[in-house]
């Protein structure tokens, strides 16, 4: 497997695996083409080096995985870096064929490349699996998350 960072032209793959779930699909908006928002997005992340949305190729070079990592620097705990993951998602057809596994090893290489000293996710309640693949990484429960919609 092949880890890089996406351009635009990857963003077709990376939103249909976003929207491949039955969470996604009342969230994403995947149609060709596709809204412009998801390109405006693009281009903030390709511009901040602080953002990387990632995609995972496999030995076809088909885009079959993708994630962002957010390197968030913080005032507490001594001005540690936290390495913030979202979006992650396999290609349905590629599912429980150790790319998830795979795809969190690269992530806490880079997170140490970059200086973290924390991993963090979330994930969202109504994804039981995703909660115990991530358990069986060692990510652990720390925290209560909250959000508020605007």
């Amino acid at each position: 497997m092949k880890f890089r960072k996406a351009n635009k032209n990857d963003l077709p793959a990376i939103v249909q695996m976003l929207a491949d779930d039955a969470l996604g699909k009342t969230r994403e908006l995947y149609s060709n083409p596709l809204p412009e928002s998801y390109y405006r997005a693009f281009d903030i992340i390709s511009a901040d080096n602080n953002q990387e949305l990632i995609v995972v190729e496999d030995e076809a070079n088909e885009v079959v995985g993708t994630l962002q990592l957010s390197h968030i620097t913080y005032i507490a705990h001594k001005g540690t870096m936290v390495t913030q993951v979202e979006a992650v998602r396999i290609r349905s057809d590629k599912r429980s064929q150790g790319i998830g596994d795979a795809m969190f090893q690269w992530v806490i290489v880079r997170a140490r490349e970059k200086g973290a000293r924390v991993v963090q996710l979330t994930t969202d309640k109504q994804r039981p699996d995703a909660k115990r693949f991530y358990e069986k990484l060692g990510f652990v429960a720390s925290h209560e998350g909250m959000k508020l919609k605007l």
